[in-house]
């Protein structure tokens, strides 16, 4: 078991190791296998979970194909092709015969067993194998019991758990995405909140596309969203329950409220006011109302975002000319600079690690994706297009999502890149789509 898992870990710490701006990872057993920056994603199997009648037997091949599908997406698991397995099991308590497995290497292999009970329930459970050492890897396996709807939120938490094991952090599957949905021309722009999972698939509109909307934000329970929205025929920030379907304006100020973030425990939010045209951060206490002024400075002061501990704040500011990034404290005492790099830098967001800040730099005509240290050191562009723009982080700190724009009358998309800047992949979505914020993992 050892061995399978410092195998597995290598690819994952390969996102990591060896890069000038990497800190650490947390378990010493997790290996760099990265050559000229490229992924050595490691072979598994994932056969059709088993199933005794049609429905179960569909459900079960459901399963897999989402499974494999998270796995392969994160860039440190490659599928063996399901048409090459050896083995049928008919049972999830069925031996592997490993020599089967290992000539297709396949160095990890899950069987599963799902089937709708006679209540309409339907149970699910897993294993997971080392093939090289021949034995089961303790402490993965598991059950669960849902209504049939819910097959996806099984499936994405297998894959975590998958996930989990074998490379020691956590995963980031069973996820959402809220996101600006935009149809129509140029001139007749409809832009609505929509969310869907973090493979795209389930999208549910939360807005009627009557009022423009921009920079949707998750809280830390995933059970609400700040964004702004023109409803009113200014900008202001709304608050909106996912439970509910509930909005309400965050307050009524004097000037224009734009660019907020929720705090690290969801109690408070920051964002931008401007008046008379002064643009400075503010933050807000939801439970009170009460908001604190947090910069006082003649220049734009704007997206704020916390340090996952809640002790700073990173925001852009052009007090030194041009926009550019600096860290604060919570309390908006001892602003500093960290982006010296040449071009403008805007829409900082803080990894939930607390190791990185990611940020959009325009620069030479083009924007890009990037990540910096919180103190300014080992700057690193990921992507770099002519619009890639508004970060997000996966819940674990591995990806980053944003939109791109391939050209000035190319429309947007969301598109992924992990630490390694490689894995980029396009994110399918029902129609055009930006300012992407992901979830934390789901309660």
């Amino acid at each position: 078991m050892r061995n399978l898992i410092t195998r597995v870990l290598a690819a994952a710490a390969g996102l990591l190791l060896g890069l000038p701006w990497a800190s650490a990872p947390a378990r010493a057993a997790i290996e760099v296998d990265i050559v000229q920056g490229h992924l050595n994603p490691l072979p598994f199997a994932a056969p059709d979970f088993i199933g005794t009648d049609g429905p179960s037997q569909q459900l079960g091949r459901d399963l897999a194909r989402v499974i494999r599908a998270d796995l392969e997406r994160s860039a440190l698991f490659r599928p063996v092709d399901p048409a090459a397995y050896i083995q049928q099991f008919g049972s999830v308590n069925d031996t592997p015969r490993f020599a089967d497995w290992q000539v297709l290497n396949a160095q990890a292999l899950v069987v599963g067993q799902a089937n709708i009970q006679a209540d309409g329930r339907m149970r699910v459970e897993f294993r997971l194998y080392d093939v090289s050492a021949g034995q089961e890897i303790e402490g993965v396996g598991q059950q669960f019991a849902a209504t049939p709807d819910n097959w996806r939120r099984i499936a994405h938490k297998i894959s975590d758990a998958l996930y989990e094991r074998l490379t020691g952090e956590k995963g980031y599957f069973d996820t959402r995405i809220v996101f600006v949905d935009e149809r129509g021309s140029k001139t007749n722009r409809v832009k609505r909140l929509a969310i869907m999972d973090q493979d795209g698939a389930n999208t549910n509109f939360l807005t009627g596309g009557d009022a423009l909307v921009l920079t949707p934000r998750f809280s830390p329970t995933a059970q609400q969203i700040t964004y702004l929205s023109f409803a009113f025929g200014m900008p202001r920030v709304f608050l909106f329950s996912i439970d509910t379907n509930r909005q309400e304006v965050l307050g009524e100020f004097p000037g224009l409220t734009f660019a907020p973030r929720f705090s690290p425990d969801g109690g408070s939010v920051v964002f931008t006011l401007e008046v008379n045209g002064n643009s400075e951060i503010y933050r807000m206490d939801l439970r009170t109302r009460e908001r604190q002024r947090l910069t006082n400075h003649p220049a734009i002061d704007t997206s704020p975002s916390f340090s996952p501990d809640g002790s700073q704040i990173v925001f852009t500011s052009d007090r030194g000319g041009s926009p550019q990034l600096y860290v604060m404290e919570a309390s908006g005492a001892n602003p500093k600079r960290i982006s010296f790099g040449q071009g403008r830098y805007t829409t900082p967001v803080w990894s939930p690690r607390g190791d990185l800040i990611a940020f959009t730099r325009q620069a030479s005509g083009r924007f890009g994706v990037g990540v910096v240290r919180p103190d300014g050191s080992g700057e690193r562009i990921l992507s770099d297009a002519y619009l890639d723009e508004g970060p997000t982080w996966s819940p674990n700190g591995r990806v980053i999502m944003f939109f791109r724009q391939f050209t000035v009358s190319d429309e947007p998309n969301l598109w992924s890149v992990d630490l390694t800047g490689q894995n980029l992949r396009k994110i399918s979505t029902p129609g055009d789509a930006s300012d992407p914020a992901w979830s934390p993992i789901l309660p």
